[in-house]
């Protein structure tokens, strides 16, 4: 397993995806969304195996303006605005390959190999 953890350090459930992993020994990467975010292939490549960019959105984040901007913007155009704004995209973003999840998802990382 190749495990990626885009995330942020005071995320609550960041904080229990790395747990999850730490205490099955799964060795993990931890990449702070503060620091780096995803690069355009990481974003496709998650886009990709979770079926969608609109899948990606945090519908409860702080930012309501650039919320709104997103939910009302040419289809066309999303994709890069939220690659341009990755605060409203929703953590951990759970990478093990060509594999993918958003949020705390236990139940699907047990079935990774």
């Amino acid at each position: 397993m190749n495990i990626q953890i885009f995330g942020t350090k005071k995320n609550f459930d960041s904080k229990k995806a790395e747990r999850y992993f730490k205490e099955r020994g799964i060795k993990y990467q931890f990449i702070d969304m503060k620091e780096k975010g995803l690069s355009k292939g990481e974003f496709q490549s998650v886009c990709q195996a979770i079926g969608g960019y609109d899948k990606l959105i945090d519908t409860d984040c702080k930012d309501k303006d650039l919320l709104a901007l997103i939910t009302y913007i040419a289809e066309e155009d999303k994709a890069e605005k939220i690659l341009e704004n990755q605060s409203i995209i929703k953590v951990p973003v759970v990478r093990n390959g060509k594999q993918a999840t958003v949020g705390y998802q236990p139940e699907i990382w047990k079935s990774w190999k």
